[in-house]
């Protein structure tokens, strides 16, 4: 075969390549017994025939072929590919009549058009999420009167990338749980790599409180005092009581529900997940608004905390109402699991977050460690365009301190560890979801 020949099949497989396969959905690889199929499916067939295998059915004889089951019944798996025309006495891609090849290159088209579309829906749906994050910050804030690009006393100008404008903090807008807002469930979007907290001295050492040694300039007055206001504001700024939630624990959404969830459009799940991040994220405004030493910040530096950790902050809290039982979140009033989320076509990102509230929810933190813990994801250093990360380095490691000493006032000595050491990971998992 001559080299121009073999370059014209390539192009060919690779354009027929865009088209799932047809026995189960999964990626095709070309056209293998006269039919679209991967690989799997293909030697699944060619296998078939070479036993001349029976296969009986456990079932009713008509079982869902895709890429998650297709393993479960040969029978039906066979049906399938013997109905959609699988053959070995196939016409190979090389000897289809030009009516042939011209329907199969009107089908590539086709594919390549749809996913076309999916590609600037998904586009269009990341800028609208991204407007809401955006927006939801405000609805927390005010507007001030600077520049986004602007001088402070100390001389530096800044400059911030992809921002929109200052907002005051100290806003007079009423709080969350002041305006009948209602947060009952979360999604998340994408951010930047991890920090590790490991590298700040003394902190999260196990014999940190020995002898009531503590670092330079930190007293345990003030580290007792730190930790009442963070669980106090988490308190004030949580929707529902623990007790609350363990009532709502199994009202679940029935079948029907879920069904109705699932038919949806993807925009119009994505928009119902969109509300509930406003919410969420409203609340957690609220949170770092009545955090000891937050408002001591420069508004630069309190804007970009929020607006760069709000979400891993909703993302931690989504463990409160997360029920790792039957692996159920609260979602507009009552649990519901991954499958309810199907319509939105992120399942990768729905497992991340659903196996983040269960890796969490196992270390069975309090009340008082889910406050503290928050706080400090929230008040971090290492956050780009930071005027003063040294200031929000000095109020972060208050807050790792005073979390350790909950920890170790809450438990013993190796339960202790156990979950201090188990603190990281779910750190380590939080900007690679969010």
């Amino acid at each position: 075969m001559c080299e121009n020949q073999l370059k014209t099949k390539a192009d060919a497989t690779a354009q027929i390549e865009v088209i799932p396969c047809k026995i189960c959905g999964d990626k095709s690889s070309g056209i293998h017994y006269g039919v679209i199929t991967c690989e799997g499916c293909k030697g699944f067939f060619r296998r078939s025939q070479q036993n001349n295998a029976s296969y009986s059915c456990p079932r009713q004889r008509n079982c869902l072929i895709d890429r998650t089951n297709r393993n479960r019944c040969q029978h039906c798996r066979l049906q399938k590919c013997l109905a959609l025309g699988m053959s070995r006495d196939a016409v190979k891609f090389g000897r289809m009549s030009k009516k042939q090849r011209d329907s199969l290159y009107a089908e590539v088209q086709k594919h390549q058009q749809r996913l076309q579309e999916q590609r600037q829906q998904q586009s269009g749906e990341a800028e609208a999420l991204a407007r809401v994050y955006s927006s939801s910050i405000s609805n927390g804030l005010s507007n001030l009167n600077n520049e986004t690009s602007g001088t402070y006393a100390n001389g530096h100008v800044i400059d911030l990338p992809k921002s929109e404008g200052y907002y005051n903090v100290d806003s007079g807008q009423p709080s969350p749980d002041q305006s009948g807002l209602d947060m009952t469930g979360i999604k998340q979007i994408k951010q930047e790599p991890i920090y590790d907290l490991t590298s700040v001295p003394n902190l999260f050492t196990y014999s940190s409180f020995n002898n009531g040694q503590l670092a330079p300039g930190i007293t345990m007055t003030e580290i007792d005092r730190i930790a009442q206001n963070i669980i106090k504001s988490h308190l004030e700024t949580c929707q529902y009581t623990m007790e609350e939630l363990h009532q709502l624990a199994w009202q679940t959404h029935t079948y029907e529900e879920i069904k109705a969830y699932q038919s949806k459009s993807r925009e119009a799940l994505w928009q119902q997940c969109a509300i509930q991040i406003t919410h969420a994220i409203q609340y957690v405004v609220e949170f770092a608004k009545r955090i000891t030493g937050f408002m001591e910040l420069c508004q630069n530096d309190q804007i970009l905390l929020l607006k760069s950790g709000c979400l891993e902050v909703v993302l931690v809290r989504m463990c409160r109402a997360f029920n790792p039982l039957n692996n159920t979140v609260l979602f507009e009033g009552k649990y519901g699991g991954m499958q309810m989320f199907k319509a939105l076509g992120s399942d990768d990102l729905v497992n991340e977050a659903f196996d983040f509230a269960k890796n969490l929810c196992s270390l069975q933190l309090t009340e008082e460690e889910i406050a503290l813990f928050s706080s400090a994801v929230l008040i971090s250093p290492d956050r780009a365009w930071l005027i003063e990360p040294r200031k929000v380095q000095k109020l972060q490691e208050k807050i790792y301190f005073a979390l350790q000493h909950v920890i170790q006032k809450n438990h013993l000595d190796d339960e202790t560890l156990a979950k201090v050491t188990g603190l990281r990971n779910p750190r380590a998992t939080l900007r690679s979801i969010c």
